[in-house]
């Protein structure tokens, strides 16, 4: 065995000798004339590896959390075969990341290529022990136990590897389908021991050789006896080389454990192929086989399920969460313990919730107070993505100083450490997070309360306690009630009536949320504790608070009431200036259609009809119930209906008036809604869209109809009605939502009737914090989907990219890149945030939607006071294509500065209500007939 590792030390030299490539003298031919084109390019080459190599070496001295920077560093470093530099950029990487497995294996390759002498082997050594510690890996154990094999012949080289070989069992051995090859390497090296310790062919051996053979064969019996009774991939082949290998019968217990471990195996093989025909992440593949040995309850394969997961999904906060959670409550093992919380952080250090955590474990196995600041001060330099994160780290590490304090002294060092964090915290909080986040992320100052609840309640200094609810109360926290309340309840249980009092008579007089309820504590603390002349001064005090409150409130319901007034005449206005524009076009068309018929005769039929027509519906007699049934479906599934073409003289006339007369009206049969789908935004010019939407939806099922809407002048109005034969092919058919069909994004939705589902909403993305997308504005309208990819798949894997566009498919300068993880998503943001793209100047943000502000609905009898009668456009303001449904000629010129596109002005009249009862509501036939008296 000796031989063997000189050997490899031999051939470790020569590869060493070989690392510099590019050596002149390493060929022959090196000075070719041939080859002076290629050393030329080689030349080039490396200076640009060099200066990349300096740019990345920049980029890390400005922040050294940049993973993929870190990994580029290191394969050019690798190739260009900078050893020094290379190991110095492992070890710093390696300082602030776990390493993966491909990291690691390239690592220690290069280092045993390079460690001949034992020195350097023990420093060989001491890199697979920190290689272990990141993430259970069999490859690496694998690697490190044949490692020691080449230092067998030094001092207790057997025991050491015996020892490593026990120790790589335990982490992996229980592995259903990798841990079967360290065992086998096991046992071949017990194998390789017996050939050493048999005697010379036709040699007695002597009692202690003899002892000793039987001690070795013991070793290996025990091997696989140990192998069998674990649910192992090839398992039954282990069984026939055991059966072959023994020369006594295999006893009828380790048969028993064999065939128990072959059934648990069985339960354990439909887990192991689903994770082999999963797609990266697996998670769910693995929570569930992470479940079923949570059912089973061993730890170690507990222990081993949620390794495997981890290493695969190492940057999921929500599964390092869960790992450690299961550690603190079950297994409770120190060492383990705090080894795993210290990897989530270093693997996720944007999350607090497992910097809290970790600061728990570590006080919970009693870590040196100084490794624990030492550890929360990496946890405020982690980089949080919210201002709320900072609150957070600061209470947890506060309450671990409070818990540290013996408040029965009235002095001591742990106490005043405690008062200077408090006292730092709101600093920090101050200046740091508001300059980053331009908010303190603690707004109620949570932090300043418990440090007054601290000096009330612990140390019983009520005079700082009552300095920091002034303090709180100067920040703009005084005109809510249960700011007041809480100070109030402090006082009441560590101070005194006179301050109590004082505090509700500031609260009555600053608070404007909710000043009856303060009132009524007044008066209460006044009924049970005050005097006559306390109660006669707190009754008038209320009194004219309360009086001044409802002659405000009042105010403002008339101020409402009047501006609801106002918008109700205004629309008013607009009712009639447009049902007087309707009557004039009907009028001007019914002068246009006699004198088509004075001068031709065919010409005078269609004339006759377009007079004929409005004085049938005047009559009543059924037309104008298809009048009713028509604008119904003009105005679409949700309310919304496209602009008109105008007219184009002369054929087009005739043509349109030839449509309407042949088209019959739309109906739908709401009873069909579970099969049918809406279609909107298609362009109006879309010819056939009957045949061209049959073939764009015939790939999701049967179609039994497709129903296109019509205007009366025969022009598409851009949506349509598709009814499938089946279900299932209507759900599917929205997927082809968003679908640019000619030009134009195709708008798939559900058919619902929305007067009936009034909250029904259609909007398919998400509208809440979205840690892994991001949200870009600023974008050049020319910008395309792949421009967009090209600059952010420099800063990770980048899953889906969307471009926001108007209804007309035109894009408005906005973006959502979604990356695989929080952790490329953050570093997107450092990265980018600022950039200029095509000389414009993004701006790039963690996704986080505001939320949409809908129109309250009114209470009966308190309409005036609370409704607004204004048209709420949501949180992002009134959108772009939101146009103006009134005549320009009737526009007001209350907004000349509104913007306009496509030459439309942007200014939708605003819809009111009557403040104190509901207006009677008219159908559309009643419009139609009003319009038609005028």
């Amino acid at each position: 065995m000796a031989a063997a590792g000189a050997e490899a030390a031999a051939v470790a030299a020569e590869e060493e000798k070989r690392l510099p490539e590019g050596d002149p003298e390493s060929g022959g031919d090196s000075e070719d004339e041939g080859d002076s084109d290629s050393s030329g390019d080689g030349e080039d080459e490396e200076k640009e590896n060099e200066a990349e190599i300096q740019r990345l070496e920049e980029q890390l001295s400005i922040n050294a959390f940049d993973y993929n920077c870190h990994l580029d560093l290191i394969k050019l470093l690798r190739q260009e075969g900078e050893l020094v530099k290379l190991r110095r950029a492992r070890q710093k990487m390696s300082e602030l990341f776990p390493l993966t497995e491909e990291i690691w294996l390239d690592w220690l390759k290069d280092e045993i290529k390079m460690a001949s002498e034992s020195s350097e082997r023990e420093k060989v050594y001491e890199l697979f022990e920190r290689a272990v510690k990141d993430y259970i890996c069999p490859e690496i154990w694998l690697e490190y136990a044949q490692y020691s094999i080449g230092g067998i012949g030094q001092e207790g080289g057997i025991e050491k590897v015996r020892s490593i070989f026990e120790r790589a069992l335990t982490a992996v051995g229980l592995h259903v389908t990798k841990g079967t090859a360290l065992w086998e390497a096991y046992r071949e090296f017990e194998n390789a021991i017996l050939e050493t310790a048999q005697p010379a062919p036709g040699s007695i051996p002597s009692p202690e050789q003899q002892q000793m053979l039987c001690s070795q064969l013991e070793k290996i019996h025990t091997l696989f006896r140990r192998q069998l009774g674990i649910p192992l991939l090839d398992m039954e082949a282990s069984y026939a080389e055991y059966e072959e290998w023994s020369e006594d019968p295999i006893p009828e217990t380790i048969v028993k454990n064999y065939k128990k471990a072959l059934q648990q195996l069985e339960k354990c093989k439909p887990y192991e192929e689903a994770l082999l025909g999963a797609e990266t992440p697996k998670l769910a593949e693995y929570q569930a086989y992470i479940d079923f040995e949570m059912k089973a309850g061993d730890p170690a394969r507990i222990q081993l399920i949620y390794e495997r997961a981890l290493a695969e999904n190492c940057l999921v906060p929500d599964l390092w969460a869960r790992y450690n959670q299961y550690l603190d409550r079950q297994l409770r093992v120190k060492e383990l313990v705090l080894s795993a919380h210290d990897r989530a952080v270093r693997n996720c250090p944007w999350t607090v919730g497992l910097w809290i955590r970790y600061l728990l474990a570590m006080e919970r196995h009693g870590v040196d107070h100084g490794i624990i600041s030492e550890m929360f001060e990496k946890a405020l330099n982690a980089g949080f993505i919210q201002a709320t994160d900072y609150v957070e780290i600061w209470q947890a590490y506060l309450d671990y100083l409070r818990r540290r304090v013996d408040f029965t002294q009235d002095s001591s060092k742990e106490l005043e450490e405690l008062r200077s964090a408090f006292a730092r915290a709101v600093e920090y909080l101050k200046q740091e997070v508001e300059e980053r986040f331009s908010e303190s992320g603690d707004p109620s100052c949570t932090i300043m309360q418990n440090w007054a609840r601290v000096e009330a309640r612990l140390c019983n200094n009520m005079q700082k306690a009552r300095e920091l609810w002034d303090n709180i109360m100067t920040k703009g926290n005084a005109k809510y009630a249960n700011m007041w309340l809480e100070y109030y309840n402090l006082e009441r249980a560590h101070g005194d009536t006179q301050h109590c009092r004082k505090a509700l008579h500031r609260a009555v007089q600053c608070t404007s949320d909710y000043p009856e309820h303060v009132c009524e504590v007044l008066l209460t603390l006044e009924r049970i504790e005050g005097t006559l002349e306390d109660w006669d001064a707190a009754v008038q005090k209320t009194e004219n608070r309360l009086a001044r409150v409802n002659e405000q409130r009042a105010k403002a319901a008339e101020k409402e009431a009047a501006l609801a007034k106002q918008e109700e005449e205004k629309a008013e206005q607009r009712k009639q200036a447009r049902a007087e524009k309707k009557a004039s076009k009907k009028a001007k068309k019914n002068r246009i259609g006699d004198k088509r018929k004075a001068d031709d005769d065919d010409e005078g039929e269609w004339g006759q009809e377009e007079e004929e027509q409005p004085s049938k519906r005047h009559k009543g007699d059924g037309d104008g119930i298809h009048l009713e049934e028509d604008m119904e479906v003009e105005a679409g599934l949700f309310g919304r209906s496209g602009p008109e073409k105008p007219d184009y003289p002369g054929n087009q006339k005739e043509k349109a008036s030839t449509s309407r007369k042949d088209i019959p009206k739309v109906l739908h049969d709401s009873s069909k809604d579970n099969v049918t789908v809406f279609v909107s935004n298609l362009s109006y010019t879309m010819a056939d869209p009957e045949v061209k939407l049959k073939e764009l939806f015939e790939s999701c099922g049967e179609v039994a109809e497709i129903r296109p809407v019509f205007s009366n002048k025969g022009t598409f109005r851009g949506y349509c009605y598709v009814e499938f034969k089946e279900e299932k092919s209507a759900l599917q058919a929205l997927g082809l939502d968003r679908k640019v069909v000619e030009g134009r994004p195709m708008f798939v939705s559900p058919c619902v009737d929305k007067n009936k589902n009034p909250d029904f909403k259609v909007f398919r993305y998400s509208t809440t914090l979205e840690k892994h997308k991001l949200f870009i504005s600023g974008l050049p309208f020319s910008c395309t989907k792949e421009e967009l990819e090209d600059v952010c798949k420099a800063h990770g894997n980048v899953k889906d990219i969307r471009l926001v566009t108007n209804r007309a498919g035109k894009p408005k300068g906005l973006a959502y890149v979604e990356y695989e993880n929080e952790a490329q998503a953050s570093q997107a943001v450092l990265k980018m945030d600022g950039l200029t793209v095509k000389e414009h100047v993004i701006k790039v943000a963690i996704s986080n939607p505001p939320l949409r502000k809908l129109p309250d609905k009114p209470e009966p009898g308190r309409a005036s006071q609370f409704a607004v009668p204004r048209q709420v456009y949501g949180a992002r303001g009134k959108g772009r294509t939101q146009l103006s449904m009134v005549p320009r000629a009737l526009q007001r010129q209350s907004n000349p500065m509104a913007k306009a596109e496509n030459g439309m002005v942007q200014n939708s009249p605003a819809t009111s209500s009557d403040p104190s009862e509901e207006p009677k509501k008219m159908s559309n036939a009643d419009f139609a007939k009003m319009l038609l008296k005028k």
